[in-house]
């Protein structure tokens, strides 16, 4: 890397970095590309060289509040060997980080970011190469996936490999698990349920442990 590239690094961490801040001190919702303008004393126009949109600066300085989810989910996983219960693992360590920080989750995982997401999660680990550290090697694929779907196949096609599940259960399980945490997730963001994070994470667990226990479900 050049000295010019090293600077390009350099400030598009500072912009990150500073629009982190404002996300932690005052809310994900109070960012505004002026606001991280004034923060680092820089014009707007200097940041619009860096990211096309104020959702792709915020996207970048989420991730930087990731970094207790990824670390956590791999302790998580280690709990168990077979991949089912490695998928159910996941799925509560996943429910308990997104819960807790809704909009940081929503700005990553959901937030329309335009053509090519999964390029952005590439880049962002590309320049925090150190958060990649202590991940087991199995799951940094999962981590450089931002689409949901894929990311929870993954574990569900090493279950089909064992044994665990039959194939055609597969996409059922993965989409049925998936639009219960959408559910919930839709319920904390939005203020709907009066009860906290750690008791939907419990009521969302119970509901995903069906699905994957109860096979029956998908005998139509």
């Amino acid at each position: 890397m050049n000295n010019k590239e090293i600077k390009k690094s350099r400030m598009w961490k500072y912009f990150v970095e500073a629009t982190a801040e404002i996300i932690q001190e005052e809310g994900i919702e109070k960012v505004t590309i002026r606001k991280v303008a004034n923060k680092v004393g820089y014009n707007s126009a200097t940041i619009y060289n860096y990211f096309s949109e104020v959702s792709h600066l915020i996207f970048f300085a989420s991730m930087t509040l990731l970094k207790d989810y990824t670390e956590e989910v791999a302790v998580y996983m280690q709990k168990s060997e077979k991949p089912l219960e490695k998928y159910l693992l996941a799925w509560e360590c996943f429910c308990r980080h997104s819960f807790s920080q809704p909009k940081v989750f929503y700005a990553i995982f959901i937030n329309d970011l335009g053509d090519y997401p999964e390029n952005m999660l590439e880049s962002y680990y590309k320049k925090y190469p150190r958060d990649l550290i202590n991940i087991p090697e199995e799951l940094i694929p999962t981590l450089f996936e931002r689409n949901m779907s894929k990311r929870g196949r993954s574990v569900l096609e090493l279950a089909l490999q064992e044994g665990e599940i039959e194939e055609e259960k597969v996409d059922a399980i993965n989409e049925l698990t998936i639009l219960v945490w959408q559910g919930m997730f839709s319920n904390i963001l939005n203020h709907r349920k009066s009860y906290d994070s750690e008791k939907a994470v419990q009521i969302t667990m119970k509901y995903i442990s069906e699905i994957v226990r109860n096979t029956e479900i998908f005998k139509f």
